[in-house]
């Protein structure tokens, strides 16, 4: 299949390399690399939440390498500005006229490390560029350059001196991730890539800009049936009936799982959606849109066990697949 802007694209092989490439920066985390291309293909956001120095950093740089994207790092704090987000107009002597001078929020993979640390205020004007994919100055909207991600990190052990984002800002990222600590065998071949120099300083882009966005018009003629339709509202309906839930999935929740199953399958090589890539993107996607109640809180209820008891008790639908199917992908996703 034609891999240029506006035709046929094949999903699976653009995957491939980016994932492939990626992985030469960062070790054992495939299973969060795909799901952060699926985000990327969705047009939406990710939330890294994990302890500092297991290299979300340097996930955020491999993939703008990967594609050849501007790169733009906020490190946030609580002086930081909405317009040191946005950037803003500033009056130019020689022509006495205001100019815009545009923020970091203008790169097309932007990492917000620490999200937290910075003022509501400022977390609002990144949760409006993610939202809009635009920012408005003085009354003029900027669109911003597609393809558009922001990665947002938190730290979950140290909240001293952070304003947490509320539930309904949360629900604005499209998957929330964590990375983990890496094994022995893989911190260990980590230390090995480092002995002469970053790997980061080598990785050469494998996929352009224009392909990813023609990825992300592609991702939504992914078929999904009217059965795997059924199946998503069920499990979104069922967390809103749930008795140790106050708070269950929105339609946002419903439209998110669908868009990343679609997402899901184009990368494992599929035109159609199955009920194993809505099982498998379902905790990314549902774990930070719902509330416990706060009895079921004190009894150490985890929402990740809610979601197997509500996906062990939903009707798994049969489908049958289209004919056509794309290139198989080979990621293991």
């Amino acid at each position: 299949m034609s891999e240029k802007t506006g035709a046929t694209v094949d999903i699976g092989a653009i995957s491939r390399r980016i994932i492939a490439n990626v992985e030469q920066v960062v070790v054992g985390k495939r299973q969060q690399i795909i799901k952060v291309l699926v985000a990327w293909y969705c047009e939406g956001h990710v939330l890294l939440e994990d302890v500092p120095g297991v290299a979300k950093t340097v996930l955020a740089r491999a993939f703008a390498a990967s594609m050849g994207c501007t790169f733009k790092r906020l490190q946030c704090t609580p002086d930081l500005l909405p317009t040191d987000v946005t950037g803003g107009s500033v009056f130019n002597q020689k022509s006495s006229e205001f100019q815009f001078r545009p923020g970091p929020i203008f790169a097309q993979l932007v990492l917000a490390d620490e999200i937290n640390r910075a003022t509501p205020r400022t977390q609002a004007a990144l949760l409006e560029a993610m939202a809009e994919s635009s920012v408005t100055i003085d009354g003029t909207t900027h669109t911003l350059t597609p393809p558009f991600l922001l990665i947002a990190t938190q730290n979950p052990v140290d909240h001293e001196g952070t304003f947490p984002l509320p539930e309904a800002q949360l629900d604005r990222f499209l998957i929330k991730l964590s990375l983990g600590y890496p094994t022995r065998e893989e911190e260990s071949q980590m230390l090995d890539m480092l002995k002469r120099q970053h790997p980061l300083s080598s990785l050469k882009p494998v996929a352009t800009a224009d392909q990813l966005v023609a990825c992300q018009r592609a991702i939504r003629t992914v078929h999904v049936d009217e059965k795997i339709r059924k199946y998503i509202t069920d499990i979104v309906h069922a967390t809103r009936e749930h008795h140790d839930l106050a708070l269950g999935g929105s339609p946002r929740a419903s439209i998110a799982l669908y868009r990343t199953s679609q997402a899901i399958a184009a990368v494992r090589g599929r035109n159609y959606v199955e009920p194993d890539d809505v099982k498998h993107i379902l905790p990314s996607v549902l774990t930070h849109r719902l509330i416990l109640k706060p009895e079921s809180r004190l009894q150490n209820v985890k929402i990740d066990e809610i979601l197997v008891d509500i996906l062990d008790e939903t009707e798994v639908p049969m489908i049958q697949p289209p004919r056509q199917r794309v290139a198989a992908s080979g990621t293991g996703g």
